[in-house]
């Protein structure tokens, strides 16, 4: 059904029909839900340090986490203090967590083990990214800007800048769910626009994003091999992803030899019944389904997926974000 849903969503066909009347009515629970926050009835909290939103309009993902970790490497090159908070999507607990290496999946979902690994900034988690962000800056005072993982529609946090992510997918067929891929109407207020090349996004505050797969892998150990040495090696692919065929196209491109593939539903956990993931095949994954999957096969090889960012993009974003560095509230806007 979940497959059935992904592919109606790219045109207008039957199902994306039937389905268009329920769309109005989620279009208007967004609109009340917005504007109950807009007249104040329902509380937008602001934290004490600029509040960075990274996250999307469409279900199912529009690999913005690549964008979060370049943005993550470009504050630490600009020696600014950055710290993450994140809802933990398809986490089993309930608490408000910092992420460490010892945390489990489980306990903190897969995508901010994977932004703590990779870029060692302070991560915490919880439903109300409100009490995440307290949570984060009383245990790390130094702390400049909070970079929020997704949370476009969290209003109940307040925002300093917004940066909506696309993938070539882009808004899909433009309708809301359940007939359409929008959490909400698209075109909406937002400072950036990082996109693939194949979607246009909202002119000049719209900027392109090229990925690719990283020159290096690595396995549990902290091994590292190049992507170009399993070249020739009978491979098996592992994805967890919103779009697990992009990953192996990506794979082959690079000219590596798929001899099995097993997409697997976005946030797959590998708790269930154990892939039969045959021993003498060597396993690449995605970085985010390696914190998962190494639990069961240390030797896998997670490949990263990196991101360029069309260059006129830094300078507009250091602009954005020094006005409100040098502002002592920051934006007052939801």
């Amino acid at each position: 059904m979940r497959q059935a849903l992904q592919r109606a969503w790219l045109r207008r066909g039957l199902l994306a029909c039937l389905l268009w009347p329920l769309s109005l009515i989620y279009r208007a629970l967004v609109a009340l839900r917005r504007g109950l926050y807009l007249s104040g009835r329902l509380r937008s909290q602001r934290l004490p340090v600029p509040v960075l939103v990274v996250g999307n309009v469409v279900a199912g993902g529009a690999g913005k986490t690549p964008v979060l970790l370049a943005l993550l490497e470009h504050l630490r090159a600009r020696g600014i203090r950055a710290g993450v908070i994140s809802r933990g999507y398809g986490r089993k607990s309930r608490a408000c967590l910092e992420v460490t290496h010892d945390s489990l999946p489980e306990q903190v979902g897969d995508e901010p083990m994977l932004i703590q690994r990779a870029a060692a900034v302070p991560v915490f988690v919880a439903g109300n990214r409100v009490q995440a962000g307290h949570a984060l800056l009383a245990a790390h005072p130094e702390v400049q800007v909070i970079v929020c993982d997704d949370g476009l529609q969290h209003l109940a946090l307040q925002r300093d800048i917004e940066i909506c992510v696309f993938d070539a997918r882009g808004i899909g067929n433009g309708w809301l769910l359940p007939a359409g891929p929008l959490r909400e109407p698209w075109l909406r207020d937002v400072d950036f626009v990082l996109a693939d090349k194949a979607f246009d996004g909202s002119g000049s505050r719209s900027f392109s994003v090229e990925r690719d797969l990283a020159p290096l892998v690595c396995n549990s150990a902290g091994e590292r091999v190049t992507l170009a040495s399993l070249i020739g090696q009978p491979l098996l692919a592992v994805a967890g992803i919103a779009n697990p065929a992009l990953f192996f196209a990506m794979l082959r491109d690079r000219g590596l030899t798929l001899d099995c593939t097993f997409a697997l539903p976005d946030h797959y956990d590998f708790g269930g019944a154990p892939l039969p993931l045959e021993p003498q095949l060597t396993v690449v994954c995605t970085e985010k389904d390696a914190v998962k999957l190494w639990r069961t096969r240390a030797d896998a090889w997670a490949v990263p997926l990196l991101v360029r960012i069309q260059p006129e993009f830094w300078p507009a974003f250091d602009r954005r974000l020094d006005a409100k560095l040098s502002s002592t509230h920051g934006s007052e806007t939801a």
